[in-house]
């Protein structure tokens, strides 16, 4: 049961990981080059939909990372899983403080109603995106380093 919950974690939080990885380093970069007001039309939908998700996703991983921390305790990897959990903390709380914040403006502009200073504002979550994908991509590498 323990090495059905090792794998199934691991898998979650991998799919998280290349979500938000190809969000910052891909999809960010498709939509800042789309012609007039696409772009900032396409990073409000894009809002919608993954912040609708992302929560669940993020919490999710993270009670799973907990459970397995719990349940391997005795098991070798256990002080991995238990750090890769609190990075996953790490993650949920900059979230909730940095990134849904102006996730949460972003996802009711319009080109007639956004800010003057949209533009400024999404990069301020793109540099915090880029230090939360980090977080994650270190708690998953801790993961996989509890399986083997």
């Amino acid at each position: 049961m323990l090495n059905a919950l090792e794998v199934v974690t691991t898998v979650i939080v991998g799919l998280m990981v290349g979500v938000e990885f190809s969000v910052a380093f891909i999809m960010n970069r498709i939509l800042d080059a789309l012609p007039e007001d696409s772009g900032q039309l396409g990073h409000a939908h894009g809002g919608r939909m993954l912040g609708a998700l992302m929560p669940l996703w993020y919490v999710g991983s993270l009670v799973l990372s907990a459970i397995w921390a719990v349940a391997g305790w005795h098991h070798h990897g256990a002080g991995l899983v238990v750090t890769a959990a609190g990075l996953l903390i790490v993650s949920v709380v900059m979230s909730m403080l940095l990134l849904v914040p102006i996730n949460n403006r972003n996802k009711t502009w319009t080109p007639d109603s956004r800010p003057a200073d949209w533009k400024q504002q999404l990069h301020r979550w793109n540099r915090y995106h880029y230090v939360r994908v980090a977080v994650i991509v270190a708690a998953f590498t801790l993961l996989v380093a509890a399986l083997v």
